[in-house]
Formats: structure tokens, sequence, C-alpha cells
């Protein structure tokens, strides 16, 4: 646009300036055109906006970009769809708060992409921003954070060393009731002498060597039970990892299979789960339509959602949750 659309810029933050004026990016133009602030010479609405629909999921870009408008935010491309600023604020005068990527139901999220982008966007002090146009043009927006959990204690000092008998590809132990081992969180009671735990939680006792497993009275090392036990459960290595994670960030970690996720999570001493976790390997692509009936789910029991994934760093844990912008 030539000089006269500057004021564009000025006021309201549309537009990139340059020597004869600004330049409009086609979302801009075509939202301009349709709150009848601007004319562009051989187009309506209609028209222009088929010109523009040619470009790969340009229309699912719009109808985000229109929304942000309409909310009070200005909002220009780059460096993923589109950066937002502050409300009241505009190039020049304020800077930006979020980084925007645009997705729809259906795009497959892959993981290690998303993790680099949601470092990107934090090393430019910028919230990064899922905003998900599902197949009736609604939105949703999920803000993605990344959990780096601290170590704060040894593995499992203090428990009495014990002796496990192999049962299936779990390990039961002789314990009385309310023993060390269930106030740490670990088993679940299966009479009243007797406490079995989970495939996850025997593999890290073995590792921390608070526990020996045994079969009729043989004696059975961790690499031949972890190999055994991997048989039967595939994601059985990706679970062990997460698991060891949160149980030495200070976490207990159970089961969460009635969440259809790998555990539950409880913080310290809390007598509800604060945390559902699913493991997930560092190449995982995954729907964002699963992605989305995970945080609904997560939300309905008041819980955060989160996949640890198997990253370069370790495991870092990547949090999804709904916001109203």
């Amino acid at each position: 646009m030539g000089k006269d659309g500057r004021s564009l810029y000025e006021q309201s933050g549309y537009g990139r300036p340059e020597k004869e004026g600004i330049r409009l990016a086609p979302q801009e133009a075509l939202y301009l055109l349709h709150r009848g602030k601007i004319e562009i010479p051989a187009y309506r609405f209609d028209t222009l906006l088929a010109e523009f629909a040619n470009q790969h999921n340009f229309l699912r870009s719009f109808l985000v970009y229109r929304d942000l408008r309409e909310r009070g935010y200005v909002v220009q491309t780059g460096p993923h769809d589109f950066r937002v600023f502050r409300r009241g604020e505009k190039p020049g005068t304020g800077e930006s708060i979020y980084l925007v990527r645009v997705l729809s139901e259906r795009d497959p999220v892959r993981f290690t992409t998303l993790i680099e982008e949601v470092v990107a966007s934090r090393n430019m002090r910028k919230q990064y921003i899922l905003a998900v146009v599902d197949d009736e043009d609604e939105l949703t927006y999920y803000e993605i954070k990344l959990q780096k959990l601290v170590r704060s204690r040894a593995p499992e000092a203090g428990l009495v060393n014990r002796e496990a008998e192999l049962v299936g590809k779990s390990g039961m132990v002789t314990v009385p009731p309310d023993s060390d081992l269930e106030m740490a969180g670990f088993g679940q009671r299966f009479d009243d002498q007797r406490l079995v735990l989970s495939p996850v939680e025997l593999h890290y006792l073995m590792e921390a060597n608070v526990v020996m497993l045994k079969r009729n009275g043989i004696p059975v090392g961790l690499t031949e039970y972890l190999e055994s036990a991997k048989n039967a459960d595939s994601e059985l290595g990706g679970k062990i990892n997460v698991y060891e994670e949160l149980r030495e960030a200070g976490f207990t970690p159970r089961t969460g299979y009635k969440f259809g996720h790998h555990f539950r999570v409880y913080c310290g001493k809390n007598t509800h789960s604060d945390m559902l976790v699913h493991a997930i390997g560092k190449e995982t692509v995954m729907p964002m339509s699963v992605i989305s009936r995970s945080v609904r789910m997560a939300h309905s029991v008041k819980k955060k959602m989160l996949f640890g994934c198997v990253h370069t760093t370790g495991i870092q844990f990547v949090e999804f949750a709904r916001i109203k912008l």
C-alpha cells in the first residue's frame, strides 16, 4: 500500500513499513478488505479469498489471524506462523508475547520439531501457542511448556533390602501392611502379607539394589528380567525411563491406565494425583486429535497433561494446556 496506508501500521500495527508505504501480508489484506478498511481494485472479499486459498493452508491461517485480531491483539506473520503483541501494544511501541503455530485437528505433531520450536520461543522470551482449527472451523488454543524436572533425592534411600519372587512379569514381596515400600508409594497390596510390584517399580528397585529378584529360589539379574519383561510390553523401555525421572524428582508415579495414560503422578503427600504422564519416543508423531483427547481428559479430572519424551537432553516433559487468549 502507498503512503496513505502508513496510518494502518502506525495506529493498528498492520503491515511492514517500506519506503513507499506498507506491505501487507495476505491475511492482513484479506482481513482489512473484509472489514472495509481498504479497497483493492478488481477484487471483492470473495474473489480475493479464492485467490489466496490456493496457498497451502491459507484459510486455516486466516481464521486464526481474524480471531486474534478480533480479540484485540496486534498480529504479524512469523517467525512460526504469527507473533502476537500484548493488548494495547504494537510494533515499535511494544513487544510480542506469543509465537503461534497453526494446525488442523488432523495434523500430525512431531515431538522433536515441537520441542525445538518451544525452545526457540523460550529463548526469545515468548510463549509458544498452538492454534488448532477443527473440521468445523472452530478454534482451540494450547499453551505448550517444557518442564525439565530437577532431581531432588537419591534413589530410594532408607528402604529395607528385600527379596521378591517373580510372578509373571511382576514381583511379589512379603511385607506387613504399611511397610516402608507402601509408605514410599510402591506396590499394590495383594493380601495382608504380600505386596505386588509392577514391572516399572520392580526394575527401579532392582536397579537401586533395594530388591533382589528370584524365580523358584534362583536369582534373576536386571538385564535378564528387562529382556523378558520387554517381550510382554513393547513400551516398557520408555516407561522405565520416565518413571525413573519422575521418582528421582520427588514424585510418586502410579499406573494411569484408568485415564488412558501410562502414569498418574502424585506430588508430595497429596492424596489425589496432580498429573497424567505418557511416555513417548523422541521421534514420536501423534495426531493433534489424539493429543486433544488427552488434554480434555486431564482437564476433566483437574490434572496437568504431560508427555515424557526421550530427547537428546534426557527426558523432556512437554505440557499441553488449553488456554483462553
